[in-house]
């Protein structure tokens, strides 16, 4: 597909944390947006947040994305499509109560666009690295061929016994394998006018956008990252041992901006990912921000941390020209928002 410079792009779930910040990175990129929520009260927040940019955005009330017509109505003049409603809590306790609603909604998406969006060019679908996944005790650098049938497995195997975290990694994977294996179907059949580009980001944060009255209210990610660095709810040994890889939420965003702005990222699966943290990492760069917080473990070397498990993330960097936030500047730019909120 040609690149996408210009138009109306539908951003699903367009009030949750990552999906504000997608909102704001196309309307200052000149895009018109029109974002769905669940419910009007949702709405009003973000017409007040991004009342500037006047009628270039349009929030639309979905009350469920599962059902088959949901989108119907509001693919049907829109350029592109930015799915990132997907339910992410650890609360499940049979499979299909989050499996269920993540495929059906990504799937519904997908159905819409094809039926309906007569002028769609592409699709871009907002899965995770929970989809590649998997536990090792030998390092290892996962790419963007990688699956985590670990999770499937699990879930498959002992059902409402699986752990919280396989139910959810499995949700993500399933849902970007029907949304690939849908895509693929139909495109195969010649029946498509737009491609598909499926971002992939493992944990996620950095300031927040979108509505929030407290630290507890915050997102699961940055509710974590609050406890931990600022509250200091975390031992020695956690610090210095526990984490994973990250990625700044204004970099997603972008990502987003950046695959519809480069023809040649149709067809394509990215790992949106900035590299590996401890969480030491994190409360180093906060104590010297602002010394009031937890130093943690001061004799901690970064360079001499090990981490198993990581994601190869040049593909991104080539094909869509992203840049990633270090982890000083998600540290400092957070603490920063948390202070204007009073939070700190």
């Amino acid at each position: 597909m040609p690149a996408i410079t210009s138009g109306r792009v539908l951003v699903t779930g367009a009030n949750g944390y990552i999906a504000v910040w997608i909102v704001k990175s196309l309307l200052d990129a000149g895009f018109a947006v029109r974002g769905t929520v669940r419910a009007e009260s949702k709405a009003t927040y973000l017409r007040k947040l991004f009342q500037s940019f006047g009628d270039k955005l349009e929030v639309v009330v979905v009350p469920d994305m599962t059902k088959e017509d949901a989108f119907a109505e509001h693919v049907q003049d829109v350029d592109a499509i930015a799915h990132t409603a997907s339910p992410f809590h650890m609360n499940a306790v049979e499979p299909d109560e989050i499996i269920g609603p993540a495929v059906a909604g990504t799937l519904s998406v997908l159905k819409a666009a094809h039926v309906h969006g007569a002028v769609v060019k592409r699709v871009i679908v907002l899965s995770s690295t929970a989809a590649l996944f998997r536990t090792t005790t030998e390092p290892v650098v996962l790419d963007e061929s990688a699956w985590n049938e670990q999770a499937i497995a699990e879930v498959k195997e002992k059902g409402r016994d699986a752990s919280a975290v396989a139910k959810y990694r499995a949700s993500k994977t399933l849902a970007e394998r029907a949304a690939w294996e849908w895509y693929e179907e139909k495109k195969k059949a010649g029946v498509l006018g737009w491609d598909l580009v499926v971002l992939n980001p493992p944990f996620v944060y950095g300031p927040i956008l979108h509505e929030c009255d407290r630290p507890e209210n915050l997102n699961q990610s940055m509710r974590d990252w609050y406890r931990l660095i600022v509250e200091g709810k975390i031992d020695n040994d956690t610090l210095v041992t526990g984490g994973a890889m990250y990625v700044d939420v204004r970099d997603i965003a972008q990502a987003h901006t950046l695959a519809l702005l480069k023809p040649e990222a149709g067809d394509n699966r990215f790992i949106i990912s900035a590299g590996p943290y401890k969480w030491q990492d994190f409360a180093s760069a906060a104590h010297r921000f602002d010394d009031k917080l937890p130093a943690g473990v001061t004799s901690y070397d970064p360079s001499k941390a090990t981490h198993l498990l990581q994601y190869d993330n040049r593909k991104a960097i080539d094909v869509l020209g992203i840049t990633y936030r270090s982890i000083d500047e998600v540290t400092n730019d957070s603490l920063q928002d948390f202070k204007a909120r009073g939070w700190l």
